[in-house]
């Protein structure tokens, strides 16, 4: 352990925590920022490796199924060689593939090496809950987690914006070798100021779970991207992953309730509180990753915005998840946390109905206000179901607990992207074949002044001109689906909150001890 002049250990002061703690939530950062941040860059990135819109978002799907799917034995790998040490090697990997998928020269190259990254940034978001957790009192925990939650939130939300600037000013390369320098400093920091006194060596991990549960993930992952290429069931391929998908889930649930000892302990699910949160994660998950995937392609290819204006145009999403997040931080313990948690849907629910009546011209101005809103309903949300979920349960299970909340989320964004950008593309080939009906002979509109000589559909220029109004009013009708459609997911969240119960985050037997790791 590295010491200093006067022999005492560096990580053994109040001052060495608080340096521990902000490096532990700069891994963190930099995980749930490379979740978005090459949102912007994906039209750049798309003609650079030669690759067609639905092949290009694997980009982003690939690294959250990845980072879902390891997630998993992060409790394990956590208490058998100790959160310090993992906490290391998960930097050091991160950064490394970091690198390697900025240096990526085709499409095949950047989705291995994404994987790789999402692999090792799994373990980044739940040991820097635990860590944070583990040192601080229940009664501090709502503030402290506000910070937290606010690293969390902000890395999705800025990384447009981020990303944009990058994109514009550099290349796209530089939206992941941004991540090395903040690596190299997390790694240093967590090495030299985090105190860790033990680990347990003989604790066994349930691979074969761990296994059913991957498998299962990764070929319904496989089965949402590729179903609309693939013209979904009709297509031996996505019946094939869809078999696997559900022998998968089945074999997992049978061990699951069958073996002795899973790698997701069954006491998680006995928590109220707990199952309650993962419902609000998974929901929020949806909406947040989905729309970042969405909007910049919208504002970039329809409304005309450079990838620069962009970034800022999502911007006022990040402020108000900033301004929520730090007025609940200082009263989320002193309130029935499900008031804000509902207020919170409220705000969203409005937002994706607002935005379904966005075309490209809408100004900035409304754009804005309806983005900053839906940003303090995602902080109103966040806070407090982070802090409900660890109201109750045991100090043996937070870790775990944290990596399995974390997984929800992953997967719940994976999932988000690609149904998403699933129901995008058939919206858009049914609107434009509903278009493309009305071209014809009898259409007025196009035999008169202007229009019967650039949209001739008889003339090679013509016809592809009309073509390309024909697909950009496809893909406005398109978007505005979307948004109806994700307004329509959202709605069973007022169901999950009228079911949850107030827990008692101060006080009371639900209390739990802190102790350090």
């Amino acid at each position: 352990m590295a010491q200093n002049e006067q022999g005492t250990s560096l990580s053994g002061s109040p001052l060495a925590l608080r340096i521990a703690v902000i490096c532990a939530m700069l891994g963190t950062f930099m995980q749930v920022l490379d979740q978005t941040i090459a949102n912007v860059a994906l039209p750049y990135m798309q003609g650079g490796l030669q690759a067609s819109r639905d092949e290009i978002t694997w980009v982003l799907t690939s690294y959250v199924i990845a980072a879902a799917i390891m997630t998993a034995p992060v409790g394990w790998f956590a208490a058998r060689f100790g959160k310090k040490n993992f906490f290391i090697v998960t930097l050091f990997g991160f950064t490394v593939t970091s690198m390697m998928c900025g240096a990526a020269q085709t499409l095949q190259e950047i989705i291995i090496f994404r994987l790789l990254q999402g692999a090792f940034g799994a373990a980044l978001s739940p040991l820097s809950q635990a860590i944070v957790l583990d040192r601080y009192p229940p009664e501090k925990r709502g503030a402290i987690m506000s910070i937290w939650g606010l690293v969390v939130m902000m890395g999705p939300i800025l990384g447009p914006t981020l990303g944009g600037y990058l994109t514009d000013f550099y290349s796209w390369r530089w939206v992941f070798y941004v991540n090395v320098p903040f690596g190299i400093l997390a790694v240093v920091g967590i090495w030299l100021f985090l105190d860790e006194k033990h680990h347990d060596e003989s604790y066994r991990f349930d691979w074969m779970g761990f296994g059913f549960l991957g498998v299962s993930l990764g070929a319904f992952q496989l089965l949402l991207d590729r179903g609309t290429t693939q013209d979904w069931f009709n297509s031996t391929e996505i019946i094939i992953e869809a078999i696997i998908a559900g022998l998968g889930a089945y074999l997992f649930l049978v061990h699951f309730f069958t073996t002795k000892k899973s790698f997701l302990p069954r006491a998680l699910f006995a928590d109220r509180f707990f199952v309650s949160s993962l419902a609000v994660t998974a929901m929020i998950s949806v909406i947040m990753l989905a729309t970042s995937a969405l909007l910049p392609p919208y504002l970039q290819n329809l409304g005309g915005y450079s990838v620069v204006s962009t970034g800022l145009l999502l911007a006022p999403r990040g402020a108000g998840t900033m301004i929520s997040m730090f007025l609940l931080g200082r009263i989320v313990m002193k309130i029935d946390v499900r008031l804000p948690i509902a207020a919170g849907f409220v705000i969203l629910l409005w937002s994706m109905w607002a935005m379904s009546e966005w075309t490209p011209s809408i100004n900035a101005w409304s754009l804005g206000l309806t983005s900053f809103l839906q940003g303090i309903g995602m902080g109103m949300i966040f806070i407090p179901s982070n802090v409900m979920a660890f109201a109750t349960l045991p100090a043996t299970l937070r870790t775990d607990g944290s990596a399995f909340l974390n997984l929800v989320r992953n997967v719940a964004a994976a999932i988000g992207v690609s149904i998403s950008t699933t129901v995008l593309e058939n919206n858009v080939e049914t609107m434009h074949a509903n278009l493309a009906s009305h071209v014809n002979m009898f259409n007025r509109g196009l035999s008169i002044n202007a229009p019967s000589m650039m949209w001739n559909p008889r003339l090679p220029s013509g016809l592809a001109q009309l073509d390309a109004v024909i697909q950009r009013n496809a893909q406005i009708v398109a978007y505005s689906d979307v948004f109806l459609f994700m307004f329509f997911v959202s709605l069973p969240s007022v169901l999950v909150i009228m079911f949850m119960k107030r827990p008692p985050l101060l006080g009371g037997p639900g209390e739990i001890e802190i102790t350090e790791t």
